[in-house]
């Protein structure tokens, strides 16, 4: 396939600095679908040109599963790309840069599988999701490898996102983590 497909990929800026929003192109024909998600030459002519991926991984989570906010502290901080193979969530995130203009700005966004997009996050977003669907799948890539004793997180509930509480599915680490207002960034 040549990269003529890339005259159809769209690149918005969000609402926090850095943040994109990215549409891909879909093929679709009598087989079923194709889409790309990765190519070296797809950010060549965007503000995210520099992404060097260094790991990728996936998360599977059943409805009602909320996660994050998650990110790496320095020296392993990552910038981040996410898109949503499965289902539907809710994937929001929060600048917790201090020398950022949108410093505690809170964005969230509806990604599913049948409108094939990403999101670029830069070093910085606090990341997380809630499974809208019976089952999502989630696939990120990063260009930091994962640094067990650098991966942080802030309390999801402390950012205003104004979610039901009542069914939420969430981990004992998630909820441990310290509020945003509590939380010293060293971004």
């Amino acid at each position: 396939m040549s990269n003529h497909w890339l005259c159809y990929m769209s690149v918005k800026q969000l609402d926090i600095s850095g943040c994109y929003l990215i549409d891909l192109p879909k093929f679709e024909d009598h087989r079923g679908a194709f889409i790309k998600t990765f190519h070296p030459s797809h950010f060549e002519d965007t503000p995210i040109h520099d992404f060097d991926l260094k790991e990728e991984f996936y998360s599977v989570s059943k409805k009602n599963v909320l996660r994050g906010l998650h990110f790496q502290e320095p020296p392993a901080a990552h910038n981040k790309i996410v898109t949503c193979l499965e289902g539907k969530v809710l994937d929001f995130f929060i600048d917790i840069r201090k020398s950022s203009d949108t410093f505690g700005k809170l964005v969230s966004i509806e990604l599913n599988s049948s409108s094939p997009q990403l999101i670029y996050l830069p070093k910085g977003i606090a990341h997380g999701f809630l499974t809208l669907s019976e089952q999502a799948t989630l696939l990120y890539k990063t260009d930091h490898v994962y640094a067990p004793s650098l991966d942080k997180g802030i309390l999801w509930s402390s950012v205003g996102l104004g979610i039901e509480t009542n069914s939420l599915i969430i981990s004992d680490r998630d909820k441990s983590f310290p509020t945003f207002k509590d939380y010293e960034s060293p971004f």
